[in-house]
């Protein structure tokens, strides 16, 4: 059973997403409750959990400083919940080490379709920590990333965006499933973004940029070497 961290200052947002989350996943997932971040690093120095999902704005310990406690042990998929929508505020998340965002108002099945969706991820990651493509190697505990042996830096969403590569190695990913992973459900801009983004991607790796190919109407593909 796949153990879950919910830190949520609103005892009604706690009570609708443990409803839902205790019958859709019964039997499969197990919601554990916080209800500030002093509260929620307390649970996560005395047990392992499998996901968590930060509120960002709360008393006492923010969302984004219990982001960056989890991260100095674990590479647990983290989600924010929050009401804060711009977009550095967005990018600092990507930064300090959360995997996706949903935004309030939000739909509680598609933040549990998240949920399953970064758990089937991380359990394929289970014994291997480093990707590796070509001459990319990425550490997603350390957030670092070489090319042709020299570190790379990038900026969080051309990092978000080669991680998702790295994990789907091999599989066309189309604009829109880039869209919905890297800069959430909620994003309404063009999906034209996505090609500015793999343009810098591309030129930050240098020539082992080439192995991300473009799949003309299709989207993108990571090609093994």
């Amino acid at each position: 059973m796949y153990q879950l961290l919910l830190v949520e200052d609103d005892p009604q947002i706690r009570e609708v997403i443990l409803d839902y989350f205790s019958e859709k996943g019964k039997g499969v997932v197990e919601l554990h409750m916080a209800k500030d971040g002093l509260e929620g690093l307390h649970f996560v120095q005395r047990q392992e959990f499998d996901l968590a999902m930060l509120d960002i704005m709360m008393p006492g310990m923010d969302g984004f400083s219990l982001c960056k406690e989890i991260r100095r042990k674990s590479i647990v998929p983290i989600i924010f919940l929050t009401a804060r929508n711009q977009e550095e505020d967005l990018l600092y998340g990507y930064q300090i080490g959360c995997d996706d965002y949903m935004v309030k108002p939000f739909s509680i099945a598609a933040l549990y379709a998240k949920v399953e969706a970064l758990l089937k991820r991380a359990k394929g990651l289970v014994g291997e920590q480093i990707f590796q493509a070509g001459n990319i190697r990425l550490n997603p505990i350390t957030y670092e990333v070489t090319a042709e042996e020299k570190e790379i830096s990038l900026a969080p969403k051309e990092y978000a965006l080669l991680k998702f590569f790295m994990e789907h190695k091999g599989q066309v990913l189309s604009r829109n499933m880039l869209l919905d992973h890297v800069w959430g459900f909620s994003y309404m801009g063009n999906d034209r973004v996505v090609d500015n983004h793999v343009k810098k991607l591309r030129k930050a790796l240098g020539s082992s940029g080439s192995l991300i190919k473009t799949v003309i109407t299709q989207g993108y593909r990571m090609e093994e070497k």
